[in-house]
């Protein structure tokens, strides 16, 4: 059978077969993250005395009432931890994104453009999700340091739960929360006006399109210190919050109505403490 001519337009089976394994590749990556962060959970509740998760070789592990400090092992483990979490949270969330710039990069291929692999967009937007896991993990130390933040859950006191929760539900209703919310909502046009040629310019659309939802989440993250972080329902929670935050039709009211909801469960928190 012979294929198709030269600068002839994608068939469709072929634009199914191309989707198709951009799909199976994210479904996979994001089934590892979520596997790996179990085998963590599963582990941490095994070790003797545990009542809460906790990891093993976690940082700020308290022997003899006092926390101990961090080794170049366990900052690295807990940076681990924090960029498998991220790619378990928010690759669900981008996936449509990615689709649409694999869906126009295949257009592009058939007139004739050079390859551009589907990976070097995503990596892109992993890498900066890695900067804020590398942000993340520092500010657990200093959490952890200055008594806000359980040494073994990784879980914020109820003080700073609640500055967490008012803090984040008051970025949910500023523009700069909307600004970046409809860039992430609409992925056609995210990648028509952003597209820049080669597999350099392909990472760099994936590092704008992860500034653009990093300005748009980073306060849901945050919270994860308010449930723990390693808590799997509540980091399942988040994720399911922000893929229905970007997709949903009402994905802007949701997020107004959740921000109005955010402040008000952190003020009574802060007056419970």
């Amino acid at each position: 059978m012979s294929g198709e001519p030269a600068g002839a337009a994608p068939s469709l089976a072929g634009l199914l077969r191309g989707r198709r394994a951009v799909v199976v590749a994210l479904a996979a990556v994001t089934a590892a993250s979520w596997l790996y962060m179990q085998v963590l959970t599963d582990r941490m509740l095994a070790m003797p005395g545990m009542a809460a998760p906790a990891m093993p070789g976690m940082p700020g592990m308290v022997m003899a009432g006092a926390v101990q400090p961090w080794t170049l092992a366990q900052a690295a483990l807990t940076l681990l931890m924090w960029s498998v979490m991220m790619v378990g949270m928010m690759l669900p969330s981008a996936s449509p994104m990615i689709l649409t710039f694999a869906a126009v990069n295949a257009r592009r291929r058939a007139r004739g453009d050079a390859f551009v692999p589907t990976a070097a967009f995503t990596s892109g937007y992993l890498i900066v999700w890695a900067g804020f896991s590398v942000a993340a993990t520092a500010a657990q130390f200093g959490l952890v340091a200055a008594a806000l933040l359980a040494p073994m859950t990784a879980q914020a006191s109820p003080i700073l739960g609640g500055v967490l929760f008012v803090a984040a539900g008051l970025f949910q209703l500023t523009p700069l929360k909307y600004a970046c919310l409809s860039r992430c909502r609409s992925p056609l046009d995210f990648i028509v006006n952003h597209w820049r040629d080669g597999t350099a310019g392909a990472l760099k659309m994936g590092m704008s399109h992860g500034l653009h939802c990093l300005g748009c989440c980073w306060a849901l993250m945050a919270l994860m210190f308010a449930g723990g972080a390693m808590n799997l329902l509540w980091m399942a929670a988040l994720a399911a919050f922000v893929f229905a935050e970007k997709l949903f039709p009402a994905g802007r009211w949701i997020a107004r109505g959740s921000g109005v909801l955010m402040v008000g469960y952190g003020a009574y928190l802060l007056a419970a403490a």
